[in-house]
């Protein structure tokens, strides 16, 4: 199966990760990139947005509810809302926080997980908290792919930590080499991490 959907979850220290990320992924990278970047409820979307977009040539977009993924494409989840996948496209919801956080990693990462099974590649970078841990565990019992970025690396290392301590096997690098494993994941069919 075509890995065609990378989900990405970060929080402190995200901003600069995200975009060393962003800026070294292939400009014709096969599949849609969904990032959950804990920020405010009160952030300015389009601030984040022209940052990311910044860094990259794959377009970087505000998702709206029910939008459709298409590949090459990157989706920041909104300040305030859980994104899920639901099939081809992403879903907004105003649920409770999450372990303090919406949007949450875990909600994300687990929808993408049931949703697409071997078709996920997770990513987990710098925080300081233990979001996206249960999440990426559940991307790989599903068959997909999980990265994580080296602990010694992230401005904060308890998120990687906790992720490394869920998922056995992970794929790990410094934040400047992540990009280059997920491109590679991304352009192998039928390749099992």
């Amino acid at each position: 199966m075509t890995r065609d959907l990378v989900v990405v979850g970060a929080s402190w220290g995200g901003l600069d990760a995200i975009r060393t990320v962003l800026h070294g992924l292939p400009d014709d990278l096969p599949a849609a990139v969904v990032i959950v970047q804990h920020r405010s409820p009160v952030a300015h979307p389009q601030t984040l947005l022209g940052l990311l977009a910044a860094a990259t040539p794959l377009a970087v977009v505000d998702p709206a509810d029910k939008q459709k993924l298409e590949r090459g494409q990157v989706y920041v989840s909104p300040p305030d809302y859980h994104t899920y996948v639901e099939g081809d496209h992403l879903a907004l919801s105003t649920d409770d926080p999450v372990a303090f956080s919406r949007p949450s990693i875990d909600v994300l990462f687990e929808s993408a997980a049931e949703s697409r099974g071997p078709a996920c590649v997770g990513v987990i970078l710098t925080g300081a908290n233990a979001d996206g841990a249960r999440g990426l565990a559940r991307i790989v019992e599903l068959g997909g792919a999980a990265v994580v970025e080296d602990p010694a690396s992230a401005e904060r290392s308890e998120m990687p930590r906790a992720a490394l301590q869920a998922v056995h096997g992970a794929l790990v690098a410094p934040i400047g080499g992540i990009a280059a494993i997920v491109g590679n994941l991304c352009a192998r069919a039928g390749v099992t991490a």
